[in-house]
């Protein structure tokens, strides 16, 4: 049996219709839409499976939304592949969002917590966006010692170290702007915006980590049975104090998620399964480092192929 790590997507992944088919063929699946449903208040699967897009592309929205899918996907591949005894995953790690999921996922957080968490999050990080209002964007083809000068002349600060190459900013409107316009004058092959509500992982974010505080001190967080990597230090978090301070940090810190896949690697990882919606995730892997091999499962036709691929 190789070792495989699950992995979980962050915002931006959503769409309408994610999780239906799910929802409709396993019943472990539906049962996590309604629980969604009932812990939030409102009909979250039919704005998954129906939309409408905008009002799904919220940020208080989407959050509980794609971690109700993700861990619709992955209660449906249990329920064909139980991931215990040879099954069971060597690490769990999410990207910003995600990472929710994978604490969810390890036995750390309670799905109903972590659902309700993240609307918080959401609504939280939309509060900063208006307190503070910024923007992101995706600088391609420029080194890290490159994009550090830029943002460093700039105001701008690094949000996201997705994969080689690609390394998101962020911050006001015009420290993002001027960082732009600094690093493609310096070589960056392209810089993308991105469409966001504001700074996210920034220090614009600070008001946002202050109140999540608040709430994670609400919750109980145990120690996670599986290992699960941080996106603040691109290692493995344990005691239920230091998860709580790393999602706190991760709101207004980079995501470290090269790092994070490059440490896992080097413990001989190869095989990753992104649960959720979208193959966000499989294409970082890839620009990481094409030796490593990523399943997706979030159609019901995709827990089958992985069953199969994993030996389940």
């Amino acid at each position: 049996m190789v070792d495989f790590a699950l992995i979980f997507p962050g915002q931006g992944a959503q769409y309408v219709g994610m999780g239906k088919d799910l929802y409709q063929q396993f019943p472990a699946a539906k049962v996590i839409f309604e629980k969604a449903n009932h812990v939030l208040g409102f009909d979250i699967a039919k704005l998954c499976f129906e939309g409408p897009k905008e009002e799904l592309t919220r940020t208080d929205i989407c959050q509980p939304a794609i971690l109700t899918a993700s861990i619709a996907a992955l209660r449906a591949l249990e329920s064909v592949s139980p991931l215990s005894g040879q099954l069971t995953p060597k690490a769990m790690l999410g990207l910003s969002l995600g990472e929710y999921t994978a604490l969810v996922a390890a036995g750390s957080l309670t799905f109903e917590d972590a659902v309700s968490l993240v609307r918080k999050r959401g609504q939280f990080m939309e509060e900063a966006s208006r307190q503070n209002p910024g923007t992101m964007a995706s600088v391609i083809g420029f080194s890290l010692e490159e994009t550090k000068k830029v943002c460093a002349d700039t105001g701008a600060e690094i949000a996201n170290l997705n994969s080689p190459g690609q390394i998101v900013i962020s911050g006001a409107k015009e420290k993002v702007e001027a960082a732009s316009n600094l690093a493609k004058e310096r070589g960056a092959r392209k810089v993308i915006p991105i469409d966001v509500s504001g700074a996210f992982h920034s220090s614009l974010m600070a008001p946002a980590a202050q109140r999540l505080r608040v709430e994670i001190d609400k919750i109980e967080i145990r120690s996670p049975k599986i290992k699960v990597v941080a996106n603040v230090n691109a290692g493995y978090e344990s005691s239920p104090e230091e998860i709580k301070a790393n999602l706190v940090a991760q709101v207004k810190s980079p995501v470290l998620w090269e790092d994070s896949i490059r440490f896992l690697s080097g413990a001989g990882i190869k095989r990753y399964i992104e649960v959720g919606p979208g193959k966000v995730l499989a294409g970082l892997l890839r620009r990481i480092d094409p030796q490593l091999e990523c399943f997706n499962v979030e159609t019901a036709a995709d827990t089958t192929a992985v069953k199969e691929a994993i030996g389940g």
